[in-house]
């Protein structure tokens, strides 16, 4: 039996010993059985793997122990992966994300309750956890440049759109900005690395590679290896939410369904009347060849939301210095409405998310099926529960829970209007069709039904 055991680094080498006593408590729990599940994604870190049970089945005598010291609390690895090692020796960037998963996820997880949480909580309470967590990760030291872009986009594209994604964090990492992503493969990594060249450049030595993940999708997308500050949120929404207020600009490269629940999000927030002089510039992009899938996310936009939507972001193909040129020439407009109206520059807090898009959904096969898919709502509501949908199925495709329902019950069903179905449909279609749903190489099984409900 291997053995390893990790002194404190970082914010968690300064807790009390009330505090280390908090933490000894929750050893049982079922919190800490998600911790040892992010713990063990942490130690699979640049392993390229979207299926759960192929990351974890080798493990299943990994273990991990918090050892109580005087000066803190240490943490115990039982059979770690070799893949964390060099020589024997641990990497020390999954050093420090072990630790900031124990931050994230019993530090703050124990003191907000993350397990057996009311339901739902109101808007600023959700708010307040958001900023609670980015503060002690002390991920807003350094965010009042208003240089922090975050780039979404599939773990599942070719090798033209990572070169693309590449490309683009180049040029922004010319120009100084930082890079935030979900911290895992493809469209994930691709940002980073190129900004880490960019930087380098500009004998810039402290980029920021943030990646900001949650539990479930964590372990079955492990944070790539450029990373150097990891966030793991409780769940999809407050993950989103992080995203919204920590960026001063966002880019969505090509993706598959995760990346549409993250656009409809998105717009669903920015069409909401309070926010429309929120100058938060959104740019779809991706490389000569990827038309046809802006085209496909455009059109179904404007069929759903409208036109209104649509002005929300703009499109720019194959010019990555383009991209990197408006998000550079959009911090002086940022900076001007910040001081406007006396928000800070580090954390949007003026930014209005109403409270259907925080609360967290929980995908079933019941609450899949009861879901209000039709357009005779208004925008929002519409935008809401068409990002619950596309979560729903990103579930189904790559989360623990998620699979094993679908294994056990079959696909998901999702029913509703006949036009909206289609349109749906024709969009998941097309990113099957462009192999957007999986890693290249896998074949996909749909984990949902489309029904007219008729």
């Amino acid at each position: 039996m291997k053995k390893v055991q990790l002194n404190p680094v970082g914010w968690m080498s300064q807790l009390s010993q009330v505090e280390v006593t908090q933490l000894q408590d929750t050893t049982h729990s079922e919190l800490y059985d998600v911790f040892r599940n992010c713990c063990l994604a942490v130690l699979n870190s640049g392993v390229d793997e979207d299926n759960y049970e192929m990351l974890f089945a080798p493990y299943q005598d990994f273990d991990v122990k918090l050892i109580r010291r005087e000066r803190g609390v240490k943490i115990e690895l039982i059979n770690p992966p070799e893949v964390a090692f060099v020589d024997g020796k641990l990497m020390r960037g999954v050093h420090e994300h072990l630790f900031a998963v124990l931050r994230d996820m019993l530090f703050m997880g124990n003191k907000h309750a993350f397990v057996h949480a009311p339901s739902s909580v109101d808007s600023l309470s959700t708010t307040d956890i958001v900023f609670d967590m980015l503060r002690h990760a002390q991920a807003l030291q350094g965010n009042d440049e208003l240089s922090t872009i975050v780039c979404w986009g599939g773990h599942s594209i070719n090798q033209h759109e990572y070169q693309y994604t590449k490309e683009v964090g180049y040029q922004l990492g010319l120009r100084d900005m930082n890079i935030c992503t979900g911290c895992g493969p493809g469209a994930m990594k691709g940002p980073m690395k190129g900004a880490t060249i960019g930087h380098a450049k500009q004998r810039c030595n402290h980029g920021r590679y943030i990646g900001i993940s949650e539990p479930s999708i964590i372990a079955a997308e492990p944070p790539n290896a450029i990373v150097n500050e990891l966030i793991i949120m409780p769940d999809i929404e407050k993950r989103l939410e992080a995203f919204v207020r920590f960026a001063h600009g966002i880019v969505i490269f090509p993706g598959g369904v995760g990346t549409a629940e993250e656009l409809l999000y998105l717009l669903g927030i920015l069409l909401n009347e309070r926010n429309s002089q929120q100058p938060l510039p959104v740019i779809l992009t991706g490389p000569k060849g990827s038309e046809a899938y802006f085209e496909a996310i455009n059109e179904f936009v404007g069929a759903t939301l409208g036109e209104q939507a649509q002005n929300k972001y703009q499109i720019i193909v194959d010019d990555a210095q383009e991209v990197a040129r408006t998000l550079a020439e959009s911090k002086a407009k940022t900076e001007q409405y910040r001081l406007a109206v006396g928000d800070s520059f580090s954390f949007n807090w003026s930014l209005k998310i109403d409270e259907p898009f925080q609360i967290p959904f929980e995908p079933s096969h019941d609450s899949m099926a009861a879901l209000q898919l039709h357009q005779n709502q208004d925008v929002a509501s519409l935008a809401v529960v068409l990002r619950q949908a596309f979560s729903g199925i990103v579930a189904g495709n790559v989360k623990a829970e998620g699979v094993r329902q679908i294994r056990e019950k079959g696909p998901f069903k999702l029913q509703g209007d006949i036009r909206l179905m289609e349109r749906i449909d024709a969009l998941l279609k097309s990113f099957v069709e462009q192999q957007r749903m999986k890693l290249p190489g896998s074949e996909y099984v749909p984990c949902y039904t489309i029904s007219t409900g008729d």
